[in-house]
């Protein structure tokens, strides 16, 4: 990994197929499409579309599953020399029914699935070195061996002086225990250098709304840049120099929310990568055109389904940039 192929953006943690609803009959019984998925796959993917060097770090069953998975990201541009195929455990699996506003339900097939058990010692640490950032969610500490992994992973990336990018993406139904969860991402939190989070997660971490639960961020914990995503009501964000507010792109009609805060999350870290400046040294001017960008990447992947299916092409996000569209269906 060198020369023109050098990664830029490492990504640890779930890869798995999302069965989506389609239709329900008469008993409520739902027609699922299956879909790649995954909150990390789906930030590579989204990085990827953009033209960023991406790698995979985790680990399918060896089944047609993971097998299909794996070719979608090879198609998608991400390197999978860090994915694993494993004999012993099936590919994860999450069945993923809508509400009348697309709005989403998860149950999973993950007790275990292959992504809670990867191991440190699989984890092709080489790719970390290689990358700019390394990317990582709180699914990865839901189990065991996997929590252990992440927290080595993370610590390794952020020793080796990696732009550390974290997004919780809370999944009530994998934990347990919710104050272990809450306990979990805030370790999370505590490591990273930028931070997408939802308003549902600052409210259930902080019992904050979501300006404030930035400020709450910013001030305890080390965090150099954070964005709230609040769906259809926009977005805060926060870094040492400056904040605000960001509406959403609401123009297109919603058919499935599934990936659009790992579109968010993955626009936000390939414009830092574009301005070339830490995260705590963006402008005002600098992390609006960043929230504005990821807003209509994000707005724009709502109209299909799956999160990988769904993200936008790059030139249909700068025609609305470039338009007065967005300003005209934010008003």
């Amino acid at each position: 990994m060198n020369g023109k192929n050098k990664i830029e953006v490492a990504a640890l943690g779930e890869l798995l197929i999302d069965f989506t609803m389609v239709d329900a009959d008469a008993d409520g019984y739902p027609t699922l499409a299956a879909h790649p998925g995954g909150a990390p796959a789906n930030f590579l993917a989204t990085l990827s579309k953009l033209g960023v060097k991406t790698a995979m770090l985790g680990k399918v069953g060896d089944d047609k599953f993971g097998s299909v998975l794996a070719d979608t990201l090879i198609k998608h541009g991400i390197d999978t020399s860090g994915l694993i195929h494993d004999k012993s455990v099936f590919t994860t699996l999450a069945f993923v029914t809508l509400d009348s506003k697309g709005d989403r339900d998860f149950s999973f097939a993950r007790k275990p699935g292959a992504d809670t058990c990867i191991s440190f010692d699989e984890i092709d640490t080489s790719i970390i070195d290689d990358a700019k950032v390394f990317h990582f969610g709180s699914l990865s500490l839901t189990d065991e061996p996997a929590r252990s992994a992440t927290y080595k992973a993370v610590e390794y990336a952020k020793k080796q002086g990696k732009i550390i990018s974290y997004d919780p993406n809370l999944r009530k139904p994998l934990w347990n225990d919710l104050d272990e969860a809450k306990k979990q991402i805030l370790w999370g939190l505590s490591l990273a250098d930028v931070v997408k989070i939802s308003d549902d997660e600052v409210e259930f971490l902080f019992g904050l709304e979501p300006s404030a639960g930035a400020e709450y961020i910013m001030s305890n914990y080390n965090t150099k840049l954070v964005f709230v995503t609040c769906g259809e009501n926009g977005c805060y964000y926060r870094n040492a120099l400056a904040s605000g507010y960001s509406q959403s792109f609401n123009a297109v009609t919603v058919v499935d929310t599934t990936g659009a805060g790992d579109v968010f999350a993955g626009s936000v870290v390939y414009k830092l990568l574009q301005y070339g400046k830490a995260p705590e040294a963006l402008s005002n001017a600098e992390l609006d055109d960043i929230a504005r960008f990821a807003s209509v990447n994000a707005g724009l992947s709502v109209a299909k389904q799956g999160g990988i299916s769904g993200i936008p092409e790059p030139e249909d996000v700068m025609k609305i940039l470039k338009g007065n569209s967005y300003e005209n269906n934010c008003k």
